[in-house]
């Protein structure tokens, strides 16, 4: 099966987390793009950062495609801030195309957890949209993004 894990990362704790589902899939034989979202105009202020992502600012991003009809399994990540997906993450989303039917796991990093439904329902219904039928989901809050072992238990939970 192939797969695109798409992902922002501000602090790294999202890359950690989409590096252990990279590996997990490669595990079962699945083909795996890793594309890690690159803001060229993003603050070196973390609050900027949510102030953008409260607005539902898009990022400029380092050229990446954006047609994902040949993948059969999609997984899109990203940090919480200000209950809304990274600038970065917003930009792939209105972007992306070619998502009829498909299958796709949206998963977060987080802080406090406030916010983390609310903006992976926003990511879903977007996905929706767009003609993406099938979702799981999961979340990791940031002092687990180390533990490799909890976070391989959350994948096995999946139905994908």
């Amino acid at each position: 099966m192939k797969t695109k894990i798409i992902f922002y990362s501000y602090s790294g704790n999202t890359r950690k987390v989409a590096s252990v589902l990279s590996n997990y899939l490669k595990e079962k034989n699945y083909e795996v793009d890793f594309i890690d979202l690159e803001a060229l105009d993003e603050s070196n202020s973390f609050l900027g950062q949510c102030r953008r992502a409260f607005s539902k600012t898009k990022a400029l991003i380092k050229e990446t495609n954006f047609d994902l009809a040949n993948y059969d399994l999609i997984c899109i990540s990203t940090p919480i801030w200000a209950f809304k997906p990274a600038p970065a993450v917003n930009t792939f989303l209105d972007k992306c195309f070619n998502l009829e039917n498909k299958k796709i796991i949206l998963f977060s990093t987080y802080g406090s957890g406030t916010g983390n439904t609310k903006c992976l329902n926003y990511m879903e219904d977007l996905l929706k949209k767009k003609g993406a039928k099938e979702f799981a989901r999961f979340s990791v809050q940031q002092f687990k993004v180390k533990d490799i072992d909890f976070i391989r238990d959350l994948l096995l939970t999946l139905n994908f």
